[in-house]
């Protein structure tokens, strides 16, 4: 099975499980899956924004969240968000400054997917996996803002997750 057709769990408006969904299936179908999504965030108040590399299925060549992946069947928001961040940053959250810092519906948001989206503190960029990124820039919020708003290519979500998560609008 191919990682775009991998077994998620299909849930309702409330975030329950009722079934489970080819990830294929529910992009084409926009169907409610689960998500995690994460930011490493500076002291000075930067985020790490990676680009995605140009053969990615989806939003190729984009710049992306720090760390990102659907919730398989059966596993949850904490054991997706310890795999994506161990696969694409090879970091073991074990060992780092970590927080839960928001959860959303999409029900009651544009965002596309139910998400947890988490806050890695570090002064440090991470040793990426470069089968998942090109390269990465430390912004500010707004200066992400500013570039998606002159046509710097962004995935799907970003904006609107740097918006409520940091308070910034472009």
């Amino acid at each position: 099975m191919s990682a775009v057709d991998e077994l998620l769990d299909l849930v309702n408006e409330r975030d329950e499980v009722i079934g489970t969904v080819r990830r294929s299936e529910a992009w084409a179908k926009r169907l409610p899956v689960r998500v995690v999504n994460a930011f490493v965030r500076n002291s000075r108040g930067e985020l790490w924004f990676p680009r995605r590399t140009a053969d990615k299925r989806h939003f190729p060549s984009c710049l992306d969240m720090s760390v990102g992946g659907h919730v398989e069947s059966g596993e949850g928001y904490l054991a997706c968000f310890r795999r994506e961040t161990q696969e694409e940053l090879r970091w073991d959250i074990d060992t780092l400054n970590w927080r839960e810092i928001a959860a959303f519906s999409p029900f009651e948001t544009a965002l596309s997917c139910f998400m947890r989206v988490y806050e890695i503190r570090s002064e440090t960029a991470p040793n990426y996996n470069p089968a998942d990124f090109s390269e990465a820039f430390w912004l500010t919020p707004a200066q992400f803002l500013q570039r998606a708003k002159a046509g710097e290519a962004v995935k799907g979500d970003l904006v609107e997750l740097v918006q409520r998560c940091y308070g910034e609008q472009p």
